[in-house]
C-alpha cells in the first residue's frame, strides 16, 4: 500500500495528534510569491471551477481574496493544523458556512491563540450561532496533487479526493464501511464540520 493512500486511510484516527520527537517545517510557504499561491489555492478544482471561483491565499495575518468569482465557490489553502497544506474548493453552501470557520481560525493563530484555544472558541462559535454547519448538500473539492497532511508526526501527501458535507454524521450513518480506498471515509465524526471523502479513480479506470 502506498504511503499515499495509507495517509488517507488514516484520516480521522488518533495518529494525528501522535507525539513527535522533530517539528516538521510547515508545509505551506507564506513567503511564496503571491501567484504562486494563488496557483495552489485554485489547483484543488479543475479551471472550469476555480478560474470562475473566489480565491484567496494565506498571508501573515490570514485569509486575503485576490479573485472574485462568479460561480459562489471559494478556492484557498485550508490547513486543519499549522503543518499542513490543503487546497480546497468550497462550494456555494460551505462558502458561507465552513469556510467561515477556517477565515477566523488563520486569524487566530496570526494572533498567537494556541491550537487548542482556537478549537475551544471554534467549537462555542458553534454552539453559539457564530458558525453554522451546512444546511444542505454540497461538495468540496480537493483534487490537487500537492495536498500534504501532518500524521503521525510527518507530513505526508494525500490523493486527490472529493468531499462531501455529513453535519455530525457518525460511522454508522455510512453503514461503518472497512478502512479501504474504494471505501468512503467519515472524517471528523460527530462534528458539524464532518465530510465523507470519496477517491474518484483515475481517468478511465472507473466502474460500479
Amino acid at each position: 500500500m502506498s504511503r499515499m493512500l495509507l495517509a488517507f486511510l488514516l484520516l480521522g484516527t488518533n495518529l494525528a495528534a501522535s507525539p513527535q520527537t522533530e517539528t516538521p517545517k510547515p508545509a505551506y510557504d507564506v513567503s511564496l510569491p503571491r501567484e504562486e499561491r494563488i496557483k495552489l489555492a485554485k489547483s484543488a478544482a479543475p479551471p472550469e471551477i476555480s478560474d470562475h471561483a473566489t480565491v484567496y491565499v494565506l498571508d501573515k495575518t490570514g485569509y486575503a481574496k485576490v479573485q472574485d468569482g462568479t460561480n459562489g465557490f471559494s478556492c484557498f489553502v485550508d490547513r486543519q493544523t499549522p503543518f499542513n497544506l490543503e487546497p480546497t474548493c468550497f462550494d456555494v453552501e460551505g462558502s458561507a458556512t465552513t469556510l467561515q470557520s477556517r477565515f477566523f481560525a488563520e486569524e487566530q493563530r496570526a494572533k498567537g491563540r494556541s491550537e487548542d484555544e482556537i478549537k475551544a472558541a471554534i467549537d462555542d462559535g458553534y454552539k453559539t450561532g457564530k458558525f453554522h454547519a451546512p444546511a444542505k448538500a454540497g461538495i468540496v473539492y480537493m483534487m490537487s496533487d500537492r495536498a500534504v497532511l501532518f500524521i503521525g508526526g510527518k507530513l505526508v501527501r494525500i490523493p486527490p479526493h472529493l468531499m462531501f458535507y455529513a453535519p455530525y454524521a457518525t460511522e454508522k450513518d455510512i453503514g461503518s464501511p472497512p478502512a479501504a480506498a474504494n471505501m468512503p471515509r467519515l472524517i471528523r465524526a460527530g462534528q458539524p464540520d464532518a465530510v465523507v471523502i470519496v477517491i474518484p479513480p483515475p481517468a478511465g479506470e472507473a466502474g460500479h
